[in-house]
């Protein structure tokens, strides 16, 4: 299956919110979707379930929190036991993609784009998926 054929969603997982985008249909470009505001696990699978259905993904890719050493650390054991149950819950592959500094340059650009620090906050889990999900179209 190639990417023109479904859509990815591409995931940045934090403990409050989890950042959204998904890619265009022909698989070149992300957009931002509203963040999920995280429950618990059965109604974050449950959201993402709802979304996955509407917006017909065939990709789950979620941002691997790798330090700079590239080593993997605590925090990215969480995710990939996240990940792991999302695939087993969806039947669809979830692949972690090295999100290294995407945090960082979402916060570059919104500080940069004047938005206040409360609206900020929001909107660099939203961003950080975006960008996490362009590298990865990019690098295809």
């Amino acid at each position: 299956m190639t990417p023109a054929q479904f859509r990815i969603l591409a995931l940045d997982l934090g403990k409050k919110r989890i950042g959204l985008a998904i890619s265009d249909p022909l698989g070149i470009t992300a957009q931002g979707l509203p963040n999920l505001v995280r429950a618990n696990k059965r109604t974050d699978f449950a959201a993402l379930e709802q979304i996955i259905r509407e917006r017909q993904v065939g990709l789950i890719l979620m941002g691997n929190p790798i330090n700079m050493r590239g080593d993997e650390g605590r925090q990215s054991g969480w995710v990939r036991e996240f990940a792991q149950a999302l695939e087993k819950r969806t039947g669809l592959p979830v692949k972690l993609w090295d999100e290294r500094l995407t945090s960082v340059e979402a916060n570059r650009v919104l500080r940069s784009s004047g938005i206040s620090i409360e609206k900020r906050a929001a909107a660099v889990d939203r961003l950080s998926a975006v960008i996490l999900l362009q590298s990865y179209l990019d690098s295809l």
